[in-house]
C-alpha cells in the first residue's frame, strides 16, 4: 500500500499546492492518484470495509464503521471532483491514502506486537540442540530430542544445550537459563537439580536424566500460555471499543449537524466540506490503538523478562493489588531442608556430622540429602556404611566403621527410651526439625534442618513494603515455623496450619476486609487461592507451569519478580491514560473545529491540516507505546527502581 500510496500523496493536486510545488500539465497526471487510489481503496480498505459490515450485522458500531465511513466519503467525494459533479477542492486523493496507510501502519504494528509475544518464547523451540547424546550402555548414541524418553539418561557437555526436562545425575555445572527465567547470571546445579530444556551448560559436563518430553516439557508449557494470553481481551481494550462506538455516534451527528447548520446558512458547498473535514478527522484510529498496543507491547515485554501474561485483566489490576500473599514452601523459600545446627556432645561438630551422612548416604528422603550434601559442603572424608536398613516414621541405621549408628526424629527417642538433647528445645521452638545421632545406643549430639529462605524473599518483602504493599504469609506449617519464617522477612500477617483446600477462604477473608489481594505460589496446591484471589500468580518453571487457574506465571523462581509485575502494570496503566487522553483530546478539539465553530471569526480548519492532525495524533499514540521497551523488568532492576523512589 506504501508503493501505491506515495505517487497518490505526490501526484494529488491538493497536496501540490500545500506543499507549494506544480504538477506537469499531462493529463495522464490527473488520473494517476484516482486510479491508484481506487485500488487503495478496493484493496487496503478492505478489512474497514468488511469490518463494517460485521458491526452493522452486530448492531455495534464501532472504529471499523467510522473508518469505513470516513474512507468511502472522501473516496466518493473524490470521484465527483474528479468527475466534475462535485467542486473540484473535493480532491480527496491523497487524504485517502493517508488514512489507509496509517490505519494499516497502526494495526501492523499491532498485530506484531501481539505476535512478538509469542515469538520471544516460541523461539526458545529453536534452542534445542539438533541433536542429543543418550547413553547406551557404555556407549552414547546422537538421537534427535524428539526421540528421547522418559528416564533416558544424557551427556550435556561444556558449551553444549539441555536437549529436555530432567534432573542432573552426574556432575556440577553451571548453566544459563536466561531464556527461561530471565535470570542474567549463570545458576549452578548439581546431582538431584532440575533441569530445562534449551538452558545452556556454560562450564562442565553433566549428565541428566530425562523427566519430561514432548508437551509435558516446560517450553510446551509457556507456548501454551502465550497462546491463551493472545486469546484474552482486557478490560481497558473493551473500553476503547467502547469509546470508538461512542464517538462513531459523536461523529455522525456532528456530520449531521454541520450539514444542516452550512445550509441553513446558505453555503451548501460549505456544508458538504465541512461534513466531509468531520467524518474524516473524527477517524478513531488514534483511539483503536491506545489501549491494545500498550496492552500488546506490555505482555510481549514481559514474556523477554520471564514474566508470562496469561489474562491481560490481571496484569491491569496488579496496580490496585494491596495485599500480597505468599505461599511459604518453594515460593518464599526453597522447599528444600539444610542443615542449620549441628551439637555434638564430645565437640566435634565435624565427626558428628560425618558419621550421620555416613549412615544417610543410601537413603533417598530430602533429609538424608540434606545431611549428605552438608558434610560434602564441609568437605569431611565419606566414610563407608553397611547394613543399612530404613524404617518410616522412625529414621535409618547402619554400621559405620563396626559402630551401629541411628539418625531420627522424636520416634526413635521414644524407641531407645533416651529423651531429647536440651540444646535442641530451642531449634524445635524455631520450627527446625530436629534428628538425634545415636552411637552404640548413646546419645552422640543432634542436627537441627529448616527450610532455607531464598535470600531474594527478603529483598521481595523490603520492595513490597517500600511501596506501601501489605505482606502476608500463608502456609500449612505448624505455627513455630511460620512465626519463625515470617519474623525473618518482617511478613506482616500469617496464616499457618492451612490445608490447600482452605486457602481459597483465607484469600477470600482478606477480600471481605475490602482488600484487593494477589495469590503468590507453586501453582499445585495453591490452585484454589489463586483462583480466588484478584490476581493469581504462579511461581516457578517446569510442570506448573500450566496452571490454568493463575493470570500470571513467573517462568523463574525469585520472588521479586513480583515486583516487576506490579511496575509493568503501573507503567501500562501510565501509558493506557496518556494513549486515551491524547486521542479523546485530539476528537474533541478537532471535530467542533472541522465543523467550523470559529467560522464567525474566520477560522475554519482546512481539511488537508484535519487529515494532517489525524495522522500525527496515531503516530504520537504508537509512538508513546513504544517507549514500554525500554522499561528493564529484571527483578533486579525493577527493586532498585523501588527502593530508590
Amino acid at each position: 500500500m506504501l508503493a501505491l500510496g506515495v505517487p497518490v500523496v505526490l501526484l494529488s493536486g491538493m497536496f501540490a499546492s500545500i506543499v507549494g510545488y506544480s504538477l506537469p500539465d499531462v493529463v495522464l497526471i490527473g488520473w494517476v492518484s484516482p486510479v491508484l487510489g481506487t485500488i487503495m481503496y478496493v484493496v487496503g480498505g478492505r478489512p474497514f470495509l468488511t469490518g463494517a459490515i460485521s458491526e452493522l450485522k452486530s448492531r455495534a458500531p464501532g472504529m471499523m464503521l467510522l473508518v469505513a465511513l470516513a474512507i468511502t466519503v472522501a473516496f466518493v467525494a473524490s470521484w465527483g471532483a474528479q468527475l466534475g459533479l462535485l467542486d473540484h477542492s473535493l480532491d480527496f486523493w491523497w487524504e485517502l491514502a493517508l488514512l489507509i496507510i496509517i490505519m494499516l501502519l497502526g494495526h501492523w504494528l499491532e498485530m506484531r506486537s501481539l505476535s512478538q509475544s509469542a515469538s520471544a518464547l516460541d523461539s526458545l523451540a529453536a534452542l534445542l540442540p539438533d541433536e542429543a547424546e543418550r547413553i547406551e550402555g557404555e556407549t552414547t548414541v546422537r538421537v534427535a530430542p524428539a526421540d528421547l524418553r522418559v528416564d533416558d539418561v544424557v551427556v550435556v557437555r561444556p558449551g553444549g544445550r539441555v536437549p529436555a526436562d530432567g534432573e542432573i545425575v552426574a556432575g556440577t555445572a553451571d548453566l544459563d537459563e536466561s531464556m527461561i527465567t530471565g535470570e542474567s547470571r549463570p545458576v549452578t546445579r548439581q546431582p538431584g537439580d532440575p533441569v530445562v530444556a534449551g538452558t545452556v551448560s556454560t562450564d562442565s559436563a553433566v549428565r541428566v536424566r530425562v523427566s519430561a518430553v514432548g508437551d509435558d516439557t516446560a517450553l510446551a508449557g509457556i507456548q501454551r500460555l502465550v497462546a491463551q494470553a493472545q486469546s484474552s481481551t482486557s478490560r481497558a481494550q473493551l473500553l476503547a471499543d467502547r469509546a470508538a462506538g461512542w464517538l462513531f455516534w459523536f461523529a455522525l451527528g456532528a456530520g449531521v449537524l454541520t450539514a444542516v447548520v452550512w445550509t441553513i446558512l446558505g453555503h451548501p458547498d460549505q456544508a458538504l466540506i465541512r461534513t466531509i473535514t468531520v467524518l474524516v478527522v473524527a477517524c478513531p484510529h488514534a483511539l483503536g490503538l491506545a489501549i491494545p498496543l500498550v496492552v500488546a507491547i506490555a505482555t510481549e515485554r514481559a514474556a523477554r523478562g520471564g514474566v508470562l501474561i496469561t489474562d491481560r485483566r490481571a496484569m491491569e489490576e496488579m496496580r490496585t493489588v494491596d495485599v500480597v500473599v505468599f505461599d511459604k514452601t518453594g515460593t518464599l523459600t526453597k522447599g528444600q531442608p539444610v542443615v542449620d545446627h549441628v551439637h555434638a556432645v564430645d565437640g566435634d561438630t565435624d565427626a558428628l556430622l560425618a558419621v550421620a551422612a555416613a549412615a544417610e548416604s543410601e537413603s533417598e528422603h530430602p533429609v538424608a540429602t540434606a545431611i549428605v550434601g552438608a558434610a560434602r559442603r564441609r568437605s569431611l572424608p565419606p566414610a563407608r556404611a553397611t547394613e543399612f536398613l530404613a524404617t518410616t516414621g522412625v529414621g535409618v541405621q547402619a554400621v559405620v566403621d563396626r559402630h551401629t549408628v541411628r539418625v531420627g526424629g522424636p520416634a526413635l527417642l521414644r524407641d531407645a527410651g533416651i529423651d531429647p538433647l536440651a540444646a535442641t528445645t530451642d531449634w524445635s521452638a524455631a520450627g527446625a526439625t530436629v534428628l538425634h545421632v545415636l552411637v552404640d545406643g548413646t546419645v552422640a549430639g543432634a542436627i537441627g534442618l529448616s527450610d532455607e529462605i531464598r535470600d531474594e524473599s527478603r529483598e521481595a518483602i523490603d520492595a513490597l513494603h517500600a511501596i506501601g504493599r501489605r505482606v502476608v504469609m500463608i502456609t500449612g506449617d505448624a505455627q513455630p515455623v511460620a512465626e519463625s519464617v515470617a519474623a525473618q522477612l518482617g511478613i506482616d500477617q500469617v496464616f499457618a496450619g492451612v490445608r490447600p483446600e482452605d486457602k481459597g477462604a483465607a484469600v477470600a477473608g482478606l477480600q471481605q476486609q475490602g482488600r484487593r489481594v494477589a495469590m503468590v505460589g507453586d501453582g499445585v496446591n495453591d490452585a484454589p487461592a489463586l483462583a480466588q484471589a484478584d490476581v493469581g500468580i504462579a511461581i516457578g518453571a517446569g510442570t506448573d507451569v500450566a496452571v490454568a487457574t493463575a493470570g500470571v506465571v513467573l517462568a523463574g523462581s525469585d520472588p521479586r519478580s513480583v515486583l516487576s509485575v506490579i511496575e509493568l502494570s503501573e507503567q501500562s496503566y501510565r501509558k493506557m491514560r496518556q494513549n486515551l487522553g491524547w486521542a479523546a483530546g485530539y476528537n474533541l478539539l478537532t471535530v467542533p473545529l472541522a465543523a467550523g465553530v470559529l467560522a464567525p471569526i474566520g477560522f475554519v480548519l482546512p481539511m488537508a491540516v484535519g487529515a494532517l492532525l489525524m495522522s500525527v495524533s496515531t503516530l504520537v499514540v504508537a509512538a508513546n507505546a513504544q517507549l514500554l521497551r525500554r522499561l528493564d523488568l529484571s527483578p533486579e532492576a525493577s527493586v532498585r527502581r523501588i527502593l530508590e523512589r
